[in-house]
């Protein structure tokens, strides 16, 4: 199963644990072992766009919603045998300690 994992900054926090690994050590052995098939560091919110469409008309304006406080800082794609093995990837990456993990199980298109 797939999973898109999230990793935000979490600006409440002041004190973070210290990382079990490095972001290096965490790469090798979550895409190195396949687990992990597709990521990246995001550019900063204010790079960022909000797109929608009302009544037909398509409204652009920049970075994320206002409320939000925790920004994601990138992702991973995670391909797992169980929601358990996601959440020990997730639990072993740096910004875990630091930061907020978010997993979120893909829900495939029956094409």
């Amino acid at each position: 199963m797939r999973y898109l994992m999230l990793v935000l900054t979490d600006p409440a926090l002041t004190d973070p644990d210290a990382p079990p690994i490095t972001i290096e050590e965490w790469a090798a052995e979550t895409y190195d072992t396949g687990r992990a098939v597709e990521g990246d560091r995001l550019r900063p919110a204010a790079e960022a766009k909000v797109v929608r469409r009302r009544r037909g008309e398509v409204i652009v304006s920049d970075g994320p919603f206002a409320e939000a406080y925790e920004l994601i800082g990138g992702f991973d794609v995670l391909e797992c045998g169980s929601l358990d093995e996601a959440i020990e990837i997730a639990s072993r990456h740096p910004m875990a300690s630091g930061g907020v993990i978010q997993l979120h199980p893909a829900w495939p298109l029956d094409l």
